[in-house]
């Protein structure tokens, strides 16, 4: 069985306390592994050699930190097989979209240090005898939480921003899905000094609570659920004053208008639930709203789509659902169809766990489509987080914005239309932070990512992720009043 390590000051250890949590493959729903069950007590020592490398840390030339990720980046890219083996035995994605993670997240690496040399300060108009500039200087020990849907990327991709601008990193993954993060500790611990970047491994109420609380972090960076997300700001604030940033669940809408590419909004609904990571994605529409005149065709059309996908093994080329994470999730997303279905909603494709053939004592769950769905019930108002779609009509656009809106998430959102002053008007209107027309699911670097309402604080894979792990100083000078250069 697999047993990978934590990083802690530069050294691989198991828990202090000698105790491990178990690594269950989701396609066979067999123990493949442990990891360490960390403790406070490692939280701790993380901090310090964190807290103490960062001394030097901040000091480092801008370009020897870039030339740092720029290393790591490439030591990535030569493990990358390994690296995969393991994201795929811990996480239950097709192998083909968790390879095309490990790539995003090292494209993200590179672009980040490319922008090293444009954290800057600025100067500010001032009287004539005086100067008046603001410096960006790092907060010190950053701590990162990680979600189980996409561990590799999110720890790759979430890694530059916090050490180009001079912090020193603590990573804690997801106790569901470490074993990725904790394989990059060779590559961590050949490019980077002792204590600028552990990976703490743990339950999230036990060392995770520990980081967070910890009195020498001033920075938090959290990607996963609302409920958990709303824990940490509070937990955050009983020790110290810590800066926050959330990147939280959503309950996107996808709307269509009859004037919109049909096969085309078809493709992207399909997209849009994200089945090629289960359903497990916060930026997925999983609320559909189609125009009453074409409702009826566009759900059918639609189910039988989402029924052809071919849910199995994720080493499998062919494969296109993978397994939901883990077993408590799967039994999750399934209460909330049963609730659908007593709710009266009808269920137009799956809704039920997969065991057949090659699917055994595995986390399979068919793509799924419930239609005609009240807007107001739970399965229409909370993230499910697995393949499941709820589907409603709508009679104009005023509805159609009403019911985009009518959720307290606000993450992504995307529209059909043909017609250039309903396609504004919607990206106008909708409370959501990232806006697809005529398209859905595309990033690209460089584009503020992030939600507004209880989707989160904050926008990263752009510019401002790197500013975010900055403070601003200002410094204002007055030069000498007897000095004759007036």
């Amino acid at each position: 069985m697999t047993e990978l390590l934590a990083l802690i000051a530069g050294k691989r250890v198991g828990a202090s306390d000698g105790r491990v949590l178990p690594v269950i493959n989701p396609a066979t729903g067999q123990q493949i592994g442990v990891i360490p069950r960390c403790t406070p007590e490692d939280a701790d020592r993380a901090v310090e050699a964190a807290s103490t490398a960062f001394s030097t840390w901040r000091k480092t030339d801008p370009g020897t930190r870039a030339a740092c990720v720029l290393r790591f980046a490439e030591a990535v890219e030569r493990d990358a097989e390994r690296l995969l083996e393991l994201e795929v035995s811990d996480n239950g994605s097709p192998r083909s979209e968790l390879r095309v993670d490990i790539r995003v997240g090292i494209d993200h690496l590179r672009y980040f240090a490319g922008l090293t040399y444009q954290l800057r300060g600025e100067t500010i108009p001032t009287a004539h005898d005086r100067l008046n500039f603001t410096r960006r200087e790092p907060f010190g020990v950053v701590v990162r939480v990680l979600p189980f849907n996409h561990p590799i990327m999110f720890a790759l991709s979430r890694l530059a921003a916090p050490l180009l601008a001079g912090n020193t990193l603590i990573i804690k993954p997801s106790e569901h899905t470490s074993l990725s993060t904790l394989a990059l500790a060779d590559q961590l611990s050949d490019c980077f000094p002792e204590g600028v970047v552990s990976v703490v491994p743990g339950l999230g109420a036990e060392v995770g609570d520990a980081l967070i609380t910890h009195p020498k972090v001033r920075r938090i960076a959290f990607i996963g659920s609302l409920t958990t997300g709303l824990a940490i700001q509070a937990r955050a604030a009983t020790s110290s004053v810590k800066h926050v940033s959330l990147e939280l669940g959503g309950k996107s809408p996808l709307v269509v208008f009859p004037d919109s590419d049909k096969d085309a909004a078809l493709d992207a609904a399909v997209a849009g639930l994200r089945t090629n990571f289960q359903g497990q994605a916060c930026g997925a529409t999983t609320r559909l709203f189609v125009h009453q005149s074409w409702y009826s065709e566009f759900t059918s059309e639609l189910a039988q789509r989402l029924g052809a996908l071919r849910v199995g093994d994720p080493n499998d080329p062919t494969t296109q659902v993978g397994a939901t994470v883990n077993l408590a999730q799967l039994e999750k997303v399934l209460g909330f169809v049963d609730a659908g279905r007593a709710e009266g909603a009808t269920v137009l494709v799956g809704g039920d766990r997969l065991q057949e053939g090659e699917m055994g004592n595995g986390y399979f769950m068919a793509p799924t489509l419930l239609s005609d769905v009240d807007p107001r019930s739970p399965v229409a108002q909370q993230e499910i987080f697995g393949p499941v779609l709820v589907a409603s009509p709508f009679n104009d656009y005023d509805e159609a914005v009403a019911l985009s809106n009518d959720v307290s998430f606000g993450l992504t959102a995307g529209v059909f239309t043909g017609n250039l002053e309903t396609a504004l008007s919607y990206a106008r209107d909708v409370e959501a932070g990232y806006v697809w027309v005529n398209e859905n699911q595309r990033h690209f670097p460089g584009t503020p990512y992030g939600g507004v309402k209880d989707s989160g604080l904050g926008r990263e894979e752009d510019f401002s992720e790197l500013e975010s792990y900055t403070q601003i100083k200002n410094v204002h000078i007055a030069f000498d009043s007897r000095s004759n250069h007036r």
